[in-house]
């Protein structure tokens, strides 16, 4: 299974111009992605920098026809052409079971600017078995609320794992597995040395790049393009089950259609 992970920047590359189709575009080229999660993914939002206000979930899935989308909005507001929704993006050409979306911790922060965040959860039917895959945005100015945002996720996979009394009878309480494996990937907004990905590894997951490439440098995943400082905030965690299956992981130096470099994993 290949999984794609990538912040798109509200489909903003490097030159200024907003074009979803790109992204697309360049994620095709990439890899043949069985899921991809995209994070700052935007609809109707003309304030976003370059933007005319596309609906951008409409035109990527349209780009990935034999995909189901599912989006979450961390930051939905109202505009004078309708709601302005900004979060992030699922699309998935395997089947998919339950569906969740999750509001994150937002705690008072009169001192630092912040928004919403949001993870949207879909189980998704792997060749290996139910899989549980989360996307998300963390906090980019507040560490406290990283660590509170953290913290939810950490209580999300702990939900996750319990049991639920089992509901055949077709109807809203009909039981789907919501899966035990799980992949948790995103822009975390946080370096490697950050106390906030070590909390990641005590709530049970693992770093697949790390477990992939144990001892090696990491490779930076922001600011490659930009002339800023390139360091790397985006990850992919997943399950101790799961680091067998990790077969490569790459990441992509080269496009420029984001801020963001795409993460690429191969999971069998």
């Amino acid at each position: 299974m290949i999984l794609l992970s990538w912040n798109v920047q509200w489909c903003r590359g490097i030159d200024g111009r907003v074009d979803p189709k790109r992204i697309a575009d360049e994620a095709k080229r990439l890899a043949d992605p069985d899921v991809l999660c995209l994070q700052e993914v935007a609809r109707n939002f003309p304030e976003m920098e370059g933007s005319a206000g596309e609906d951008q979930v409409e035109v990527l899935a349209r780009e990935f026809r034999g995909y189901e989308a599912f989006f979450v909005s961390a930051v939905d507001l109202p505009g004078r052409k309708g709601r302005r929704r900004f979060g992030n993006l699922v699309l998935s050409r395997l089947p998919v079971g339950r569906v969740l979306r999750h509001q994150l911790p937002w705690p008072a922060a009169p001192d630092v600017r912040s928004m919403p965040r949001a993870a949207v959860e879909v189980v998704v039917e792997a060749p290996f078995g139910p899989l549980r895959v989360m996307t998300t945005h963390l906090e980019y100015y507040s560490k406290e609320h990283r660590a509170a945002q953290i913290e939810r996720l950490r209580e999300l996979h702990v939900e996750a794992c319990g049991e639920h009394l089992r509901v055949e009878e077709p109807g809203s309480y009909e039981s789907f597995q919501r899966g035990k494996s799980a992949v948790i990937c995103g822009d975390f907004n946080l370096k490697p040395e950050d106390p906030g990905h070590r909390m990641m590894l005590d709530a049970g997951f693992v770093d697949a790049w790390q477990a992939l490439n144990p001892g090696k440098p990491r490779q930076a995943t922001f600011h490659l393009h930009d002339g800023e400082p390139p360091y790397c905030c985006d990850y992919v965690f997943v399950t101790p089950d799961l680091a067998p299956r990790l077969k490569w992981m790459r990441i992509d130096t080269a496009t420029q259609a984001s801020d963001h470099q795409p993460l690429i994993v191969d999971l069998a």
